[in-house]
């Protein structure tokens, strides 16, 4: 191989193995940036090897810095951020979980149903994984528990459920999933609907069955009588949440906004519902300010950490040998997209989401592209991969989580056990979407005309 590959490979290796000190990431990204273009130029210049780095490519680094702050794409992230947090403060997941345990409380594994599609209209209206899973964890697991669940059972519901907003729209990582690879928002956002409702079925039927064959790990739970007080109480929980998913989703299905105004509009629509609600206070509000920007500053530090290693790293030549060498797998076309699919759920044990995102996404994009599969459907398929990041070890963040808001008695261990099942699902529903690409397909081509 030449000098600029082996430098790629060296680059790669030096990410892989730096993750593991704990460092900040994104100073990783950008250190090994900052010291292979160095080495690069030294090679370069003072010893005359044929490296494709010197001090005109090194500059791009500060020009493609400079597009990714001014993207207006990216103003999203905050906003969407900001729209997650307020709904955590505002109270609106505590009347939907009251209303929903009293209508599905008394069947075997009915509360963690109720989870489930708690989790679900979270995730239509926000997507921070942290909030999510602590909220649910907050409000349902105590219930759980003291219903007698299976302790395993109880936390890998929440973890997994607590995962959908990062894949349901509007969703952060396919905002950024879009910037990376140049795509409409909106075919991503759209073609992740039903992949994530087919998660959160394929949750329910587990839940379901695990209620019909372990009673005792899921039992049916003392609850008051149905009446239709209770139906009208479940109709106004579900109000303040189902006019932000039509103010955010419906402004970009129909074209009314783009996704970086609507993300304005559902930042704005769920401070309206907070102060409606009257549950945010000054002290409150400066602390999801300080949330809000303390979360963004750390996207956005990867992002130009991330920007400036594939930058390099394609100008060593990384990504023409990582092409080479998929292409020439000995698999086929569909064969080279298991393997993707595969060396990224191996990376997700020890690797954030961001990071692929940010690196490995972009890499492999242009084989896809040129084995003639559909751009929205390979992207949409790696996003479900990546979700089961989330709940694999060590590097499971659903996990930390919810850890840190668990009562004692559920331990490490027993959360492990309770996401093995969670993950098997995920991958089911990898296998379903990979089969019928029309499940990612069908909308984006009907609203859009996408092909």
């Amino acid at each position: 191989m030449p000098a600029n590959e082996w430098m790629a490979l060296a680059m790669f290796a030096g990410f892989i193995l730096l993750v593991f000190t704990g460092f900040p990431v994104a100073w990783i990204l950008g250190g090994l940036a900052v010291l292979f273009t160095a080495v690069a130029i030294v090679l370069n210049v003072d010893f005359h090897l044929p490296v494709s780095i010197d001090w005109s490519y090194a500059s791009l680094s500060v020009d493609r810095i400079w597009n990714v702050m001014e993207n207006w794409v990216m103003v999203a992230l905050p906003m969407f951020i900001l729209m997650g947090l307020l709904l955590d403060r505002s109270g609106i997941a505590k009347d939907l979980m009251t209303s929903f345990a009293r209508l599905l409380g008394g069947i075997r594994g009915g509360l963690a149903i109720t989870v489930t599609l708690i989790g679900l209209l979270l995730a239509a209206t926000t997507g921070i994984i942290g909030a999510s899973v602590m909220l649910l964890a907050l409000l349902g697991l105590p219930v759980m528990l003291q219903q007698g669940y299976d302790r395993s059972l109880a936390s890998g519901t929440i973890c997994a459920v607590g995962t959908l907003g990062i894949l349901i729209p509007p969703s952060i990582m396919l905002v950024m999933m879009a910037d990376r690879m140049a795509m409409s928002v909106g075919d991503l956002f759209l073609g992740a609907v039903f992949p994530g409702l087919l998660l959160g079925l394929l949750y329910i039927g587990y839940l379901v069955l695990y209620g019909i064959f372990r009673p005792q790990g899921a039992p049916a739970a003392r609850h008051e009588p149905l009446d239709l007080i209770a139906v009208l109480n479940l109709f106004k929980a579900m109000l303040p949440p189902a006019f932000l998913i039509l103010a955010v989703l419906g402004s970009i299905f129909m074209g009314w906004a783009t996704p970086t105004e609507a993300a304005g509009v559902g930042a704005a629509g769920a401070l309206l519902l907070a102060l409606f609600k009257r549950t945010l206070d000054l002290p409150a509000m400066r602390d999801v300010l300080q949330e809000t920007t303390r979360s963004t500053a750390f996207i956005f530090a990867i992002l130009l950490g991330a920007t400036a290693f594939s930058l390099v790293l394609r100008g060593l030549g990384g990504d023409e040998l990582i092409e080479r060498w998929l292409m020439g797998l000995p698999f086929g076309p569909t064969g080279v997209v298991i393997t993707i699919l595969v060396a990224t759920f191996l990376l997700g044990f020890f690797l954030d989401w961001i990071e692929l995102t940010l690196i490995i996404l972009p890499l492999v994009s242009p084989v896809i592209e040129n084995l003639g599969f559909n751009q929205v459907w390979f992207t949409v398929l790696f996003a479900v991969c990546l979700q089961t990041s989330f709940l694999t070890p060590p590097v499971g963040f659903s996990i930390f989580y919810l850890k840190g808001v668990a009562p004692p008695e559920i331990d490490t261990p027993v959360i492990y056990r309770g996401v093995v099942p969670f993950i098997l699902l995920q991958l089911i529903g990898i296998v379903v979407i990979f089969e019928w690409q029309e499940l990612v397909t069908w909308l984006p081509a009907q609203a859009y005309g996408t092909h």
